[in-house]
């Protein structure tokens, strides 16, 4: 009977969704290439896991140990890139973060003894890192498609919370050699590593897969679009109503943030900027020319929801004045209104109407009716 290790069934599930993203085009994987940079070193890490505690192989530990001091940095770097308002990717200024590698270099030739240490330290450090980057929520990933913050930011939390499990498990084996003669450390190092690897990978494949569909041109005003649809007022009537599940509690308010969300308010009704899929904060901000802290600071006090549900609220207006209006498919309305899965979709149709946009339209179509022999 062959043994196949399940770090080895990890491993083809990451590669399967790494081809799912390098299917999706150039384009996408220019934007989303350190995700997919991520992805392929959390593969390989776990080939090399079962070949070392599935079959023994020992002769990789130094790989392993190389490839380890990587993950922290490259995890932090690609969710970072979804938080900078400026040009994603790499730069010179990033070279700090080849520091833990470039250390575990010299000391596995100089002394071996620390290496450990210094990997649980760089993990632990990591991981808080990016809690810290995720205190301020979903809008704080402002260069993220507005229509898929919510998994991005809740992709960033496990990414944090997989780190700092990592380091803490390491410091549980650490202990095992010291107290318990490593009776369980092969074990633990085996299926720790594996699941800290897939959480990872879950976290890369979900955070790469929402920010690598295809995006519009990043200018484009569809100038005349909001013009003779009927719709612009409706959907800024339904932008400003609560939200059925308001994520935020109402702040006290400021003329500035009164005038930046009536700004808002306006340019998303005239401009019709939610029809763009890949909107993100970042590109709001750009139009009206403001820090995106102070747009989500307005947004929050102002309406009380956050920026993706705020622009999602128009998207539903949207897809309901199409429901009402036209005979257009579910699937087609789900990208005419701006969103980009239909789960997404649904998911918000639900928040802000409380039903589903088929129980909707028939409600509608039976209002029709009820009224037309009345007329």
């Amino acid at each position: 009977m062959i043994f196949i290790p399940l770090s080895f069934a990890v491993s083809l599930f990451l590669v399967a969704f790494l081809l799912r993203l390098l299917l999706q085009g150039r384009e996408s994987l220019m934007r989303n290439h350190l995700f997919v940079l991520l992805i392929g070193l959390y593969g390989v890490q776990t080939m090399l896991v079962g070949l070392r505690w599935g079959y023994g192989v020992t002769a990789i530990l130094p790989l392993l140990s190389l490839l380890a001091t990587a993950i922290p940095p490259l995890t932090y770097l690609a969710f970072r890139d979804l938080a900078r308002e400026e040009g994603a990717g790499l730069s010179l200024g990033d070279w700090p973060h080849l520091l833990p590698t470039a250390a575990l270099l010299v000391l596995h030739f100089v002394w071996r003894d620390p290496i450990d240490l210094l990997i649980i330290a760089e993990f632990l450090a990591y991981g808080l890192r990016l809690l810290w980057l995720a205190r301020l929520g979903p809008d704080g990933l402002v260069a993220a498609r507005l229509d898929g913050t919510l998994r991005s930011h809740r992709s960033l939390l496990l990414a944090a919370l997989a780190l700092v499990a990592s380091a803490l498990i390491d410091v549980a084996i650490s202990l095992d050699l010291l107290w318990g003669e490593g009776r369980h450390s092969a074990l633990m190092v085996s299926a720790a590593t594996t699941l800290i690897l897939l959480l990872l990978g879950i976290a890369a494949v979900v955070a790469g897969t929402e920010e690598g569909a295809e995006e519009g041109a990043e200018e484009a005003d569809r100038e005349g679009e909001g013009s003779g649809d009927g719709g612009a007022e409706a959907v800024l009537r339904a932008s400003s109503a609560p939200s059925a599940a308001p994520l935020l509690v109402p702040q006290p308010l400021s003329g500035e943030h009164e005038a930046v969300a009536a700004s808002l308010d306006r340019l998303m009704a005239e401009r019709r900027l939610y029809g763009d899929a890949a909107l993100n904060l970042g590109k709001l901000a750009r139009r009206l020319g403001l820090p995106a802290r102070t747009v989500s600071q307005a947004v929050n006090r102002v309406h009380a929801m956050s920026v993706s549900q705020y622009v999602n609220n128009f998207r539903v207006a949207e897809a309901c004045r199409l429901l009402s209006t036209t005979d257009m498919p579910v699937t087609r309305i789900v990208f005419e209104a701006g969103f980009m899965t239909k789960s997404n979709f649904n998911r918000e149709f639900l928040r802000v109407k409380g039903s589903s946009p088929t129980a909707f339209r028939a409600a509608q179509r039976a209002a029709a009716l009820t009224a037309g022999p009345a007329g």
